[in-house]
């Protein structure tokens, strides 16, 4: 017992914030495949050799000491209990599109099936007959970032399959003088909105109350049912959008 508790690993502050009940939340990511899933097999097999079942952090189970303060202890990961294979379509509604389809099955998911704290905290489901897979992970197992690293980690050039792809970067930033001008101004300007904006903002959240509207919740509105929308934008409208407002869009 000595030995499990040292390898035992304390939450980070915003990790027990995420498993809290009223806060538990879950990152649904799906990705629908241009070809069929035909080999269940190989695609275990990959992700056993794979970066994800060296992480620690998808190799451990939460579990909570008799302080009541939650820990990671490592445990033996089985596959088969994370790799969900599902076989029928999502909807006997022939009508329905895959897309509309995994975006209620998602939907579901969030509100009646929490993932189970017997294992560690992800799920894969491979939605055969819609060529989609979809990644279930806790919150507290990473942000999206991390979580997206990861999955590039799993991809594959298509010009040259033995290669990772790659992900153009942001150039080295200027250290001439005209922008170190502008640096300075820019940090006048934000010392100066944040004087502005500081008061304003505690006058709203101390003396106005927000009105109700169709979208105001009320009591126990975790537990409503809930619809999963999704959207398309051009990529090319999306830089017109990063050109315009001079930032990065994530």
């Amino acid at each position: 017992m000595e030995d499990a508790m040292e390898r035992d690993q304390p939450l980070s502050p915003f990790g027990r914030i995420f498993l809290q009940p009223l806060m538990n939340q879950v990152i649904n990511c799906a990705m629908a495949l241009e070809f069929p899933i035909d080999d269940v097999e190989a695609i275990k097999a990959e992700f056993r050799s794979s970066i994800l079942l060296q992480h620690p952090r998808f190799c451990s189970l939460m579990v909570t000491d008799s302080s009541g303060r939650e820990h990671w202890r490592k445990t033996q990961v089985d596959l088969d209990r994370h790799v969900i294979v599902r076989h029928q379509p999502l909807s006997d509604d022939i009508h329905i599109s895959d897309e509309d389809a995994v975006n209620d099955f998602i939907a579901d998911l969030s509100v009646s099936s929490p993932l189970p704290t017997d294992k560690p905290l992800w799920e894969i489901h491979l939605l055969l007959a819609h060529k989609t897979v979809l990644f279930r992970v806790h919150h507290a197992l990473g942000d999206g970032i991390s979580l997206m690293s990861m999955l590039l980690s799993f991809s594959r050039r298509v010009d040259d399959p033995s290669q990772p792809p790659t992900i153009g970067g942001v150039g080295a930033a200027s250290s001439s003088p005209r922008r170190r001008r502008w640096s300075v101004w820019t940090l006048v300007k934000v010392v100066w909105y944040t004087l502005i904006y500081i008061p304003e903002f505690l006058l709203r959240a101390l003396c106005l109350r927000d009105k109700p509207t169709a979208m105001s919740g009320g009591e126990g509105v975790e537990l409503w049912p809930r619809k999963l929308a999704s959207a398309r934008f051009r990529l090319d409208d999306m830089k017109i959008v990063k050109r315009a407002v001079a930032d990065a869009v994530s």
